[in-house]
């Protein structure tokens, strides 16, 4: 154990790496696939080892490693974990493997380059959730960009290479505009640690007017490079190109993983480094987290390509991480009134609670796009119908997944809205308001754009030109899901019914990262 509480996060960062190597000079493709699923394996049970370890009652950082790398500028390889961190690193390991293990079947060119930039990928999200020095946070952040780039415009679809390169050119302006923010920090605190600048209060040694300025640029700046991630409301309009383009796996870690890393930046360091901005600028937040709830649920209303508006949904969804971290932060000067902590508390679980089910959520969604349409070789929701008694394992499944994502109670989907609101309506009750016009629109492109076009109705064979299996051979009509897939499926699937039953596992984490943040902004403000 003592081992394993040593190496289990350089192991995260550097297997993947070896993984990454090792296919390149591997030239049977079943051994890269198979080889690249257990591979995944070993993160994938790391994670569960942080989960089953970690002390969440402590709320302390804990697996920490800290070795000098770059003294003259005072950055070192600092990594840990806490309460915040060890949910994502735990969907980001199960996605990795589900991916994967999708992507043996239907990944059938350059299947090498694939799955190595895959590990690379799995590299820079796990280093994400895992540094603690702004150096390595930036590295590992960056290299984010290139696989998922290159899996877009390799694998994608016919527009794949507009968008690739517009997924990188929005992505990297966002990272621009983050590192002048760090480096702001860094020579206002002389420091590159994460813990160690937030605690040093950049700028607030200044007169109020010039703290208040300079806090604000580090600020936004701060928020921009995060919010392109996620993508906020009015930096998304990056993702429903990369989304429609991307191959199923890349949908679903950019989704599932890749959006959280944003949500991630805003908790881990935009809010405790310059939490006195985040509190002047909340309204201005709350605002753009609302408009994206119900804009993104709008703009589904109107689609046609379902995995578009799934991509929508997502601008959606992610806005309710931007709402309650918006809302928590309205609180930040007034903590001392235990119910005004209360709510900041609730609002910052609704976001957590948030990120972590629409990975769950969104993920298995792209999941079940991507076998309608290795089947049906389009997306057109007009040229479908009736599949509820043609595929009916299929429909079950994404019904599940469907009213998991309108946050209907007893599924996962439920408790992160929930929250929201919960701390929301206390602190920023007008754009809360606003916002819950959201769930009805999201019971309007749910039902009526995907259930009622694709399940219900009649089957019309001749809308479709040709139906194949999922090996590609010819088949009469849609056939249902086969083993594989389901595989594939049923973990995310138990997840959604588990969480959405019982959601307390995982709010005893989330809840004491809330409960941390808040310590620590009380104690700075």
């Amino acid at each position: 154990m003592e081992f394993l509480n040593q190496w289990a996060l350089p192991i995260l960062v550097l297997w993947p790496l070896l993984s990454a190597i090792l296919v390149m000079l591997t030239k049977s493709e079943s051994a890269i696939k198979w080889g690249s699923v257990a591979a995944s394996l070993l993160p994938l049970g790391l994670s569960i080892y942080l989960l089953s370890a970690y002390d969440y009652a402590s709320g302390e950082m804990a697996f920490v490693v800290k070795v000098p790398w770059i003294p003259d500028i005072n950055s070192s390889i600092h990594l840990g974990v806490d309460n915040l961190s060890v949910p994502l690193i735990f969907l980001t390991g199960l996605l990795t493997t589900l991916s994967l293990y999708y992507s043996t079947r239907v990944i059938k060119t350059r299947v090498k380059e694939y799955f190595g930039l895959f590990h690379l990928l799995a590299l820079s999200m796990f280093g994400v959730f895992i540094a603690l020095d702004y150096v390595v946070f930036y590295v590992f952040w960056e290299i984010s960009l290139v696989p998922m780039y290159l899996l877009i415009g390799i694998w994608g679809g016919k527009n794949r290479e507009y968008a690739s390169i517009k997924f990188f050119i929005y992505t990297l302006v966002g990272s621009v505009l983050m590192l002048l923010a760090i480096l702001g920090t860094y020579f206002a605190t002389g420091t590159f640690d994460i813990l160690d600048a937030a605690a040093a209060k950049p700028f607030m040694n200044l007169p109020p007017d010039q703290a208040l300025l300079l806090t604000s640029l580090a600020f936004w700046g701060l928020f921009a490079g995060f919010a392109f991630k996620v993508p906020s409301f009015p930096f998304h309009t990056w993702l429903p190109d990369a989304h429609t383009e991307a191959p199923t796996a890349g949908s679903v870690i950019l989704a599932g993983i890749l959006l959280k890393l944003g949500g991630y930046g805003f908790m881990r360091i935009m809010i405790p480094t310059y939490p006195s901005a985040a509190s002047y600028w909340s309204t201005w937040v709350v605002a753009l987290g609302a408009i994206a709830i119900v804009y993104g649920a709008l703009v589904c209303i109107a689609q046609t390509d379902l995995k578009r508006l799934i991509a929508y949904s997502s601008v959606s969804h992610m806005g309710y991480v931007v709402m309650g971290i918006g809302a928590a932060a309205a609180a930040f000067n007034n903590l001392s009134d235990p119910a005004a902590y209360d709510s900041a508390a609730m609002a910052f679980n609704g976001a957590t609670m948030q990120m972590f089910n629409h990975g769950l959520i969104t993920g298995a969604l792209f999941f079940l796009v991507g076998i309608i349409y290795e089947r049906a070789h389009t997306r057109d929701l007009d040229k479908f119908g009736g599949l509820s008694t043609k595929t009916p394992y299929y429909y079950g499944i994404m019904m599940v997944a469907a009213f998991a994502s309108l946050g209907l109670p007893g599924l996962s989907g439920f408790w992160g809205e929930f929250f929201t609101f919960r701390g929301a309506f206390a602190l920023a009750t007008g754009w809360a308001a606003f916002a819950a016009i959201g769930i009805a629109l999201a019971a309007v492109y749910i039902l009526w754009r995907i259930i009622q076009p694709v399940f219900l109705g009649v089957y019309d064979a001749s809308k479709i030109g040709h139906w194949t299996k999922v090996d590609g051979s010819h088949a009469d009509g849609p056939t249902d899901m086969v083993g594989f897939e389901k595989l594939t499926l049923w973990p995310l699937v138990i997840f959604i019914f588990v969480l959405g039953v019982y959601p307390t596992p995982l709010l005893n984490y989330l809840n004491g990262a809330a409960v941390q943040i808040l310590n620590f902004v009380q104690s700075v403000m």
